[in-house]
């Protein structure tokens, strides 16, 4: 499994520095999307078939999450957000099993929250470290 786990990391770094000759540094979004594929992979120890049946299916499953309208009332936001998950589901299931598939989930949740706290700190350090400028 290890391998598996290091030709994936050495597939998603060599694309990282060719697409970073093309463009001197990625966006943040893509380097998101990278640590993203990268964590569930290997909290979810896919196999390569796995990995490449799931993260096409994945791929859909994110663009209809992001279709959903953000200026629905909250809980018809939440229902829709309900309702895709529950449709991907059934997929999940072929595809990784019922077990990894509710892992899953969950640790979509937990990634985002991880995320957050990570983006928070960051903030929280910058304002910390710029100088106080006085008298200018």
């Amino acid at each position: 499994m290890k391998k598996y786990l290091l030709i994936l990391t050495i597939l998603l770094g060599s694309f990282s520095v060719a697409f970073a000759q093309e463009n001197d540094d990625l966006t943040k979004q893509e380097k998101i999307q990278a640590l993203y594929v990268a964590y569930v992979t290997q909290q979810l120890q896919f196999t390569p078939e796995e990995a490449q049946k799931f993260w096409p299916v994945h791929a859909q499953f994110a663009g209809e999450l992001k279709a959903v309208k953000t200026d629905l009332p909250e809980l018809e936001k939440q229902q829709a957000f309900l309702n895709i998950k529950k449709k991907y589901q059934e997929n999940f299931n072929k595809i990784i099993g019922v077990n990894r598939c509710e892992r899953f989930f969950r640790m979509d949740g937990e990634f985002k929250r991880k995320l957050m706290d990570r983006v928070q700190k960051q903030r929280n350090n910058q304002q910390r470290q710029r100088p106080v400028r006085r008298g200018q």
